[in-house]
């Protein structure tokens, strides 16, 4: 995250589960810690509850929210309350940074991740292509929540011309695995059911930021349809793939 933890819709509010709700698919984690090279210092910029921070290297996490830095488990790498667009680092200080699934959270995206290259010499964010995300099918339901991010989200060309253009900066395809144990927004692409439980939901920001209202109308929808059959005679073929490409991107610099 960038905004500041008091901010209203931030984290204190909608990320009291986020430690039991976002658990790091390993999988996914892989990936990412591949993406990291040989850097023996890391800084996880928007960390939460410390997901995807490897344990082989040493790792310091920057985190506004007091509701995500208490749910840091014990053995979690050392995290300071601060944002990304003002990180408290001197330049360089860090062989990578990391920043999963933040970047939209931020209050300027840009400034922070020029602030990522000032402090470290490796970049490694996890985002979305947005244009690839609009295809997955619960934006056929709540399309409130692609709206939201397509209002606050830079775009991956965007990210990757700040993070030094395309001479320092490849962008990897990230698919969604079908049992995947992160509970992000597409991590239940072949188990529609799970978006119909709360739980689920308050797992998922951009769901948690709507309110009651417009998610409980989207999810009567849904409930319809699968009962009726309806999301099946749609959408049943993706039951028989192991994996998804929902949009989410990792983009690599340096």
């Amino acid at each position: 995250m960038g905004l500041l933890a008091d901010h209203p819709g931030t984290y204190e509010t909608i990320g009291v589960e986020y430690r039991s709700r976002r658990v790091a698919d390993p999988r996914l984690e892989r990936r990412v810690h591949e993406a990291l090279g040989d850097a023996p210092t890391v800084v996880n910029v928007g960390a939460g509850t410390g997901s995807y921070e490897p344990r082989d290297r040493r790792v310091v996490a920057v985190e506004p929210s007091v509701v995500m830095l208490a749910q840091r488990g014990d053995g979690a790498a050392p995290a300071v309350r601060g944002i990304a667009e003002a990180l408290p680092f001197l330049d360089g200080s860090f062989g990578a940074a990391l920043a999963i699934l933040t970047i939209h959270h931020w209050t300027d995206p840009m400034a922070g991740l020029a602030e990522l290259r000032r402090v470290s010499r490796r970049q490694v964010v996890l985002h979305f292509d947005l244009d690839v995300s609009w295809r997955f099918w619960l934006a056929d339901y709540l399309p409130e929540a692609w709206a939201l991010d397509d209002r606050r989200s830079p775009t991956v060309d965007a990210a990757v011309a700040a993070l030094g253009g395309s001479d320092r900066v490849r962008v990897e395809v990230l698919p969604v695995p079908h049992d995947c144990t992160d509970g992000f927004m597409a991590a239940f692409w072949r188990r529609p059911d799970a978006y119909l439980d709360p739980g689920v939901r308050a797992g998922i920001s951009s769901l948690a930021q709507l309110g009651d209202a417009v998610v409980g109308a989207g999810i009567e929808r849904l409930a319809r349809d699968l009962a009726s059959g309806t999301w099946h005679e749609r959408h049943g073929a993706l039951l028989a793939l192991d994996e998804y490409d929902a949009g989410y991107r990792l983009i690599v610099a340096g």
